[in-house]
């Protein structure tokens, strides 16, 4: 290593460069693993390799100067930052579908039909719950399509109990996220 970039390392430009590398490389690492649960290896192997490479340089700059407090902080909040960064790009991105299943004891038609004005498949259930008669409202959607749905929701029943899971296996029927072809 010259001795000008041995300097620069060793001086707080290194310990804000340590920070900087921990927050691409924790944020890497964090949308490599939703990749890897959904299954995408493609995707998570370069990720893996891109947030290895980085890690590799982050660590050895860190450890070389460990006797640094603000290196060690660099890496520290770098990491803590990273962590922040990647849930913020993951909901951001909101790759994936979602399952929503609406219970309501009065707006379950009216959303049925709102969401299928607007595209989504819905199927209707007609349940039975502690206060009586309920109306149960499946759907699969986009995640990115979540908050849309969510006010469709609040428009004809605020008080609607929603739960939202993350469909493994998909599967026969008519499911056609929005703007999508219908083919």
């Amino acid at each position: 290593m010259s001795p000008e970039l041995d300097a620069l390392l060793a001086s707080p430009i290194g310990a804000v460069l340590i920070f900087a590398l921990r927050v691409v490389d924790v944020s890497c690492d964090t949308m490599r693993v939703l990749f890897t649960v959904r299954g995408k290896r493609l995707i998570a192997g370069l990720l893996g390799f891109v947030q290895a490479t980085i890690w590799i340089f982050a660590v050895g700059t860190a450890i070389r100067y460990i006797d640094s407090l603000w290196h060690i902080l660099g890496y520290a909040g770098g990491y803590a930052a990273g962590n922040m960064m990647g849930i913020t790009i993951e909901q951001a991105v909101a790759y994936g579908l979602s399952t929503v299943r609406i219970t309501s004891l009065h707006g379950g038609v009216e959303i049925a039909e709102a969401l299928r004005d607007r595209g989504y498949g819905v199927t209707e259930i007609a349940g039975y719950g502690r206060e009586g008669k309920v109306e149960i409202v499946n759907s699969v959607v986009q995640r990115a399509h979540l908050d849309e749905v969510m006010e469709i929701v609040d428009r004809f029943d605020p008080a609607a109990f929603v739960t939202v899971e993350e469909p493994k296996i998909l599967r026969g029927g008519r499911f056609a996220p929005r703007g999508w072809p219908t083919g």
